[in-house]
């Protein structure tokens, strides 16, 4: 199914490529912005039934940006980017069905398992999405963080997704090699997460026509959902129209 997002920066909402965000805002590579308010997306998508869509703040500026989001489609997205347990509550009340976590989790390059159950305990697991995103190593992919500058020891797999998956009820995974490039899915790693979640997994990165939507549908087995990005037609994008993503997840309803 398609799940929509909403990626903010600098208060704006714009689609980046990924690789290319850092604390330096020199090198930034944008494929799309707009002076269109997050509500108006936002709006759009609930008046759809777009459900399971998240707002993702790139760096800070951008919370004001999420609560009129998520006001104007309340229980209708996730939220996610610089999530603590200082501020999980605060989006969860402004509207969020869940807040998304991936930094904070990390002590250098390791995942500490005591902040994730702290979390989990504190906004409930049935709140909380575990982002994974992850970029390839040789032959496997490792979780990265900090705006997917940092590259951790975490291996994505079965193991660790069960592990992980104790305290949460899913998880986001952009494929950071491919995201915003618009040159096709990551399709070994739509198979790797097909054979190893044991959660629902919402996969994002190199979307580029309403194809991949019927491949990431069929290789992960209806259980693995896509977000499209910067080939939507609504994100000045040309390889997917954004009715026929609608349209798609008309036709797969239960």
């Amino acid at each position: 199914m398609f799940r929509p997002c909403i990626d903010l920066h600098q208060g704006k909402v714009k689609q980046i490529i990924g690789n290319s965000l850092s604390d330096k805002e020199t090198g930034l590579q944008t494929n799309f912005a707009t002076d269109r308010p997050s509500s108006w997306f936002a709006a759009l998508y609930r008046r759809d039934s777009l459900f399971g869509g998240h707002v993702i703040m790139l760096g800070a500026g951008n919370e004001d940006a999420a609560r009129l989001a998520l006001q104007t489609f309340p229980g209708g997205l996730q939220a996610g980017g610089g999530i603590t347990p200082d501020n999980a509550f605060d989006f969860l009340e402004a509207g969020a069905s869940h807040v998304i976590v991936t930094s904070w989790l990390f002590d250098g390059d390791q995942l500490n398992f005591g902040k994730l159950k702290a979390l989990s305990s504190r906004v409930g697991q049935n709140r909380l999405v575990v982002d994974l995103s992850c970029r390839r190593k040789n032959d496997a992919y490792f979780v990265a963080a900090d705006r997917w500058q940092t590259t951790s020891s975490l291996k994505v797999s079965a193991q660790s997704m069960a592990n992980i998956g104790r305290y949460c009820s899913e998880f986001l995974i952009h494929a950071v090699d491919v995201e915003g490039l618009r040159q096709g899915i990551d399709l070994e790693l739509v198979d790797l997460l097909a054979k190893s979640s044991p959660l629902p997994v919402t996969y994002a990165g190199g979307a580029r026509s309403i194809h991949d939507l019927r491949l990431v549908h069929q290789q992960g087995n209806g259980l693995i959902d896509l977000t499209i990005g910067s080939a939507l037609d609504i994100f000045g994008g040309s390889g997917v129209r954004y009715v026929d993503a609608v349209n798609f997840n008309r036709s797969h309803s239960p």
